[in-house]
């Protein structure tokens, strides 16, 4: 059993709610829930407002959802085909220009779609799911089979759906399938210069 979650400081209780499950219960989403995952995502911030995440998504059964489980590393399919969602998040590099600026490279690109995954997330666990973000993927084959284009940075995929408490973790995965505590303020954050 896993320790609870307490913060160290009063935040809103979706914050320590979250978490990144590797036990899902194979449910069925409605297209609405997702889309309102996805419009918490929308409102995220970005440079210059430019929003340069996109969001490919499969819902479990549709004629899609083979396609985005084989795009995952044999080890992250074993949990994340009991999922109800698999969604891939990409980001637009280059910066668009305007009156005031030339098109350019984006260095914020994966920040800010790092801002509409975090919002995501967090909408998700408000609506009782819980969504895991997986770099074990075949970053080739998810921008051919996906059609992204070039200059969009294929950056994580997604499983989502709701727990399920009593299903043994697939072998290979840790058996620590719980929640995970955080470092303190202090290990992350100081006043003044970096410290290591």
């Amino acid at each position: 059993m896993s320790a609870p979650r307490i913060p160290e400081h009063a935040i809103d209780p979706v914050f320590v709610s979250r978490w990144s499950p590797r036990i899902y219960d194979s449910s069925a989403m409605p297209l609405s829930d997702l889309l309102r995952l996805l419009e918490a995502a929308r409102w995220a911030p970005s440079a210059y407002n430019i929003q340069p995440w996109r969001f490919l998504y499969s819902l479990r059964g549709d004629a899609h959802w083979l396609g985005f489980l084989d795009l995952l590393n044999p080890s992250n399919a074993s949990w994340a085909k009991h999922s109800s969602a698999l969604v891939v998040l990409a980001s637009d590099t280059i910066m668009p220009g305007d009156d005031n600026r030339p098109q350019s490279s984006s260095r914020t690109h994966s920040f800010d779609a790092g801002a509409a995954w975090a919002q995501f997330a967090l909408q998700a666990a408000s609506l009782g799911y819980q969504a895991h973000a997986m770099a074990g993927i075949d970053f080739a084959r998810s921008r051919q089979y996906l059609a992204v284009p070039e200059q969009y940075r294929v950056e994580i995929a997604i499983a989502v759906g709701r727990c399920e408490k009593e299903q043994p973790l697939p072998a290979g995965n840790p058996a620590n399938a719980g929640l995970s505590q955080r470092r303190p303020i202090e290990d992350f954050a100081a006043a003044g210069p970096f410290r290591a």
